[in-house]
């Protein structure tokens, strides 16, 4: 499916905002046979040109939405010092409360507050020998002042894994591969990260970066937007497309495990989040599916004609990408939060070191 713009110019220089391809989930997984070719060659395309579409059909209902926004809207309410109880610099699993400007992109402050949780899971025993990137399993940090926030994320974490999971094996059919091509690089205990995010207005005078320019390092990510758009995907030609928010509908995008795993065939899109004006907000939901921790992510032997086609992992020199995942999701981890990597991971053997 080609991606169809139309020039209405935004504030900032050289933004197009158009309609972003819309995909419908179901045509997979209920379509008859046309439909299901219909939705794999348009996923294919979308993948491929942009890196970037609307999911729609992914049957998650409006109930549980409506509770994941309301409860992370309960959350940004309360005080700052019941916030700060939960604050990521007391987890060296990352996990736990944000303020604004604690979180770096490119060495840059993100102006958005947010709470971050993955999988709930035992720590593993650390000692000589053992990775430094195991640190990563562990307990998340909950508030004690909105106990209902709990059962509500981790259901949002299992539902949106399902949709994933669902979306990975379509991604399998259509790079002609069989749709469990990816199972044992996630099977039992993928990589499952939310992020509940809440980027406060700015004056026009302050640094507008919400989050910084940047690319995505698991398999996908999803991500839920309240009515204020903000989103902006970067172009070939230099210009930014705004992925202005569809009700009904994730904005999904391929992150770089998926970009590594077809030799660059699939693209993992650089993007970034512009701040609302002064007197809004904007509130988001993102999901992120990567790999089991201890996975090395493989590469796949895709037929000739679609391998002719990839372009290779587009790699930045100063960030580079490993496949295996432990290592590649710890050193975004430090790179993104100092503070917990000073008190954390100082000394630590195996921590990625000068950042």
């Amino acid at each position: 499916m080609p991606l169809i713009m139309h020039a209405l110019m935004t504030q900032r220089e050289n933004i197009v905002a158009p309609a972003l391809p819309i995909l419908d989930l179901s045509q997979f997984d209920h379509g008859d046979a046309e439909a299901r070719a219909d939705f794999l060659a348009s996923l294919r395309d979308a993948a491929r040109d942009i890196g970037f579409f609307y999911l729609r059909g992914h049957g998650v209902d409006e109930k549980t939405i409506d509770a994941v926004q309301a409860l992370s809207r309960q959350f940004f309410r309360l005080p700052e010092a019941q916030k700060l109880a939960v604050d990521m610099e007391h987890s060296a699993q990352f996990r736990g409360y944000t303020r604004a400007g604690g979180e770096l992109t490119r060495g840059q402050p993100d102006w958005r507050e947010q709470f971050d949780i993955n999988a709930e899971r035992p720590p593993i025993a650390q000692g000589d020998g053992v990775p430094a990137w195991t640190r990563l399993q562990g307990p998340n940090q909950w508030p004690a002042a909105l106990p209902e926030l709990k059962p509500v994320l981790l259901h949002w974490q299992a539902e949106l894994t399902g949709v994933a999971i669902r979306l990975l094996r379509a991604f399998a059919a259509a790079l002609e591969q069989p749709e469990d091509a990816f199972e044992s690089v996630y099977r039992d205990t993928p990589n499952q990260h939310i992020k509940i995010i809440r980027y406060p207005g700015r004056d026009a005078t302050q640094s507008d970066q919400g989050v910084g320019a940047h690319k995505d390092s698991e398999f996908l990510s999803f991500l839920l937007q309240d009515e204020q758009a903000g989103l902006q995907v970067a172009c070939d030609d230099g210009q930014w497309i705004s992925a202005v928010p569809v009700p009904g509908t994730f904005v999904v995008n391929i992150g770089e495990l998926l970009e590594l795993a077809t030799n660059g065939y699939l693209r993992a899109t650089v993007h970034r989040v512009v701040s609302p004006p002064a007197g809004s907000e904007r509130l988001s939901i993102a999901f992120f599916l990567g790999a089991r921790l201890d996975a090395t992510v493989p590469l796949l032997s895709l037929p000739p004609a679609l391998a002719g086609e990839a372009r290779g992992p587009a790699s930045d020199p100063g960030n580079p990408l490993f496949h295996h995942a432990g290592p590649n999701y710890l050193k975004g981890r430090l790179r993104s939060h100092p503070n917990v990597a000073r008190r954390h991971y100082q000394g630590v053997p195996g921590a990625v070191p000068d950042l």
